[in-house]
């Protein structure tokens, strides 16, 4: 008996379609149509052009400062105060009867609302300039005992009434407490303020943020009733003078009392975090890269024609010939569009990001800070944001082998609620949150600069530049969108003929 022996294939026949040369070859495919690559190149130069086109057409120059807090933030320093010099270390107490506020329906038309943030208390702080450093215990319209610091801490204390407050000043350690009797005194906290200087500005303060009206806010009013002030240390002699820090405006500007050692205190606006409300001129990254649009549009028809084509031109039969596992033959697909894209989506952020940068602030446009490390975040996000994109056009398109019904259903899919929630401002707050959410424009919260404050009442939307969902956790929603359209195309693709 002579035995048989199984010829096994060389390697080098193995592996003339294995998944490096399926890779190689969407890559040659890629690069030989012209069309694509220079789609992909227009896209990163749409980017670049909007960029440049943001930073030249806004010029600011004329435009009030913005005030700026101790740590380099935006913030919002507008109130009324009634006040006194402290040299050294010392102290202030005072009983809060009464806190009132009224909304503006006209322009001489009050009628009384409420304000859940208006606040009256007492405050040391580095002077009247805005965004001077400070420290405050105040009482709330409907949030309580509050000691609040430069601008964007907040620490919460109770709920009592009758109010009494008081600050201690110990060098830069300044202790806020609230008492219900004037007698037993509870400490709400300690906070350690730099750049108060040997001589601050302390005393009675009010301030009355904007009420939220529908997709915009109106201005507000209150006024306490302050009364038994007392004070400890080297506080300067003489009447109490009263100053409106900040805006002044017929409607808002505030004013003081004294009768019989109670002092009535009216006042409007913040001390607090800026908010894109209250900072409309300002501008954002994510507003630079509005060109992102366009390079989404573009990278969706490529994403669809890199494999609608070849159904179009029959091409697919000596694809899938060539490369019987069909879904390796997606995957490389896949790869391939995903790098071409991050890359071109990379190049464009990378030149537009710095380029309308420096135009808008040339322009005296304020752009909200972002640190080194947030704006790698914008770049690698977008180019990101733009990979995914494309995959998730890719599996569409696999799925319904045309052009035109792939590139409707990804542009509905990702465009129509971009424009919804980035370009539509009376859109209702709960539907803006939903799509934000679910669709996949969520990724687009990866370019978001912005950040809500629970002490500042605001309208938080998209369209004002506040997403839901954190940078990344918005990306991921596209991002699963994408895997999982390439895994059902990939389904489908195996159980039909071509």
């Amino acid at each position: 008996m002579t035995p048989t022996m199984t010829r096994r294939p060389s390697a080098q026949r193995a592996g003339r379609d294995g998944f490096p040369q399926v890779l190689h070859a969407e890559w040659t495919k890629f690069r030989s149509v012209r069309a694509w690559v220079l789609a992909m190149v227009a896209a990163a130069l749409m980017m670049v052009l909007v960029a440049l086109l943001a930073g030249v057409s806004s010029d600011q120059r004329d435009a009030p400062a913005v005030p700026i807090g101790p740590d380099g933030e935006p913030v919002t320093d507008s109130f009324y105060f009634v006040h006194r010099p402290l040299t050294g270390n010392g102290s202030i107490t005072v009983s809060v009867s009464a806190l009132r506020s009224s909304i503006l329906t006209g322009p001489a038309n009050l009628r009384p609302g409420s304000v859940p943030w208006a606040k009256a208390g007492l405050i040391l702080k580095g002077g009247t300039r805005q965004g001077s450093p400070y420290a405050a215990i105040m009482v709330t319209g409907a949030h309580g005992v509050r000691m609040q610091h430069n601008y964007v801490n907040d620490t919460a204390g109770f709920t009592i009434s009758p109010r009494w407050l008081r600050l201690d000043r110990s060098g830069d350690a300044i202790t806020g407490y609230a008492s219900a009797d004037g007698t037993r005194w509870t400490k709400v906290g300690t906070v350690h303020v730099s750049g108060l200087g040997a001589t601050a500005q302390g005393g009675l303060f009010i301030a009355s943020p904007p009420s939220v009206d529908g997709m915009g806010t109106v201005p507000t009013v209150a006024t306490a009733v302050f009364g038994d002030l007392r004070s400890q240390g080297r506080w300067a002699g003489g009447n109490w003078t009263g100053d409106q820090v900040g805006h002044k405006s017929p409607s808002t500007s505030g004013s003081f009392t004294e009768s019989g050692g109670r002092f009535t205190v009216s006042g409007s606006g913040d001390i607090a975090p800026a908010v894109r409300l209250a900072l409309t001129t300002g501008g954002t990254l994510g507003e630079i890269l509005t060109g992102t649009f366009a390079a989404l549009i573009a990278v969706i028809v490529v994403g669809t024609q890199f494999i609608t084509a070849e159904y179009r031109e029959g091409m697919i039969y000596a694809t899938l010939a060539a490369s019987p596992r069909r879904g390796r033959v997606l995957a490389a697909k896949a790869i391939v569009l995903g790098a071409v894209t991050f890359v071109a989506g990379l190049a464009g952020s990378a030149v537009a990001i710095p380029l309308g940068e420096g135009l808008a602030r040339a322009n005296g446009v304020y752009l909200w800070p972002v640190t080194f490390s947030g704006q790698l975040r914008i770049a690698f996000g977008t180019a990101a944001l733009l990979a995914a994109a494309s995959i998730l056009a890719l599996a569409v398109g696999a799925m319904f082998r045309r052009g035109a019904g792939a590139v409707t259903s990804v542009a509905a899919a990702i465009v129509l609620p971009y424009i919804l929630l980035a370009q539509i401002p009376f859109l209702p707050a709960g539907v803006s949150d939903v799509l934000a959410r679910v669709t996949p424009a969520a990724a687009f919260a990866v370019q978001q600069t912005l950040v809500p404050y629970h002490q500042v009442t605001s309208v938080y939307t998209p369209y004002n530049g506040y997403y839901p969902l954190t940078p990344w956790a918005g990306l991921a929603v596209l991002a699963g969108y994408a895997v999982v359209s390439l895994a059902v195309a990939a389904v489908v693709l195996r159980r039909r003929d071509a």
